[in-house]
């Protein structure tokens, strides 16, 4: 019995496109990043009251960079 799920089963790098024809590098830019995450974290954080609890944090850890 041959073995055909080793050939179609096969990983096709760099077939698959993002939108308008361009290839996904994989990486994002950290500040892009940031800007996708930050207004969630600050919506959560409104809405669960962790809002304090995050500055202290943020402070102290300014505090420790010598900021």
């Amino acid at each position: 019995m041959a073995n055909t799920v080793s050939r179609t089963v096969r990983p096709m790098r760099g077939s698959r496109t993002a939108a308008f024809g361009t290839r996904p590098s994989g990486t994002r830019h950290p500040l892009v990043a940031a800007a996708m995450v930050l207004p969630l974290a600050v919506l959560l954080a409104v809405l669960f009251g962790g809002f304090d609890a995050v500055a202290t944090q943020a402070s102290s850890v300014a505090g420790l960079m010598g900021r």
